[in-house]
């Protein structure tokens, strides 16, 4: 969208973890506001003074965010406001910090046990469980001493249950939830 640019591209304005999304990961995006197709909230942004994030916005939640949270695109929407608020709280910088942990993490595990079926399971995980879960599941990992010798599709199996058991322990679902 013309006039819209953005530096951020771990958290978007409107919530999004861009940094954790297959579309970036796979070079697919160059994230909000790097020449993306437009965007009902970044065209908000330009009309509310080109804020960076909603949550600066004095009508913050307004109806855009009403059922923000119900449905996934390519990538977990779920947590948007929660992270906005979040990133509100801690502030933009110790915000980022976790993210590009996560990134971090998110990037070992595609390297290592994405058997070519993971990559939005991992991403999903990733965005979806707090950062404390997340290395809560790598420390399981770390620890398991047998893990390496097993062959790389049950390495994967034993490394994406770690994530579900974590998952299913907050009700979580682990997979993109799409409109019907």
């Amino acid at each position: 969208m013309k006039g819209f640019n953005r530096e951020n591209q771990l958290l978007s304005l409107c919530g999004l973890n861009c940094g954790l999304c297959p579309m970036l990961l796979g070079n697919y995006c160059g994230g909000c506001g790097n020449g993306n197709q437009s965007c009902k909230i970044a065209k908000c942004s330009l009309e509310h003074g080109k804020i960076e994030y909603c949550y600066e916005c004095e009508q913050y939640p307004c109806e855009k965010y009403q059922h923000i949270d119900e449905y996934d695109i390519f990538i977990t929407s779920r947590r948007k406001k929660a992270d906005l608020e979040r990133a509100q709280s801690i502030g933009i910088e110790q915000y980022n910090r976790e993210q590009r942990e996560k990134v971090q993490i998110l990037s070992y595990l595609l390297s290592n046990y994405n058997d070519g079926r993971r990559k939005n399971f991992f991403c999903v995980a990733v965005n979806l469980l707090e950062l404390s879960e997340i290395q809560e599941a790598m420390e399981q990992i770390r620890s398991n001493n047998e893990l390496s010798s097993l062959p790389f599709k049950e390495q994967c199996l034993y490394v994406a249950g770690v994530f579900q058991k974590i998952a299913d322990r907050r009700n979580i679902k682990l997979k993109l939830i799409k409109k019907k």
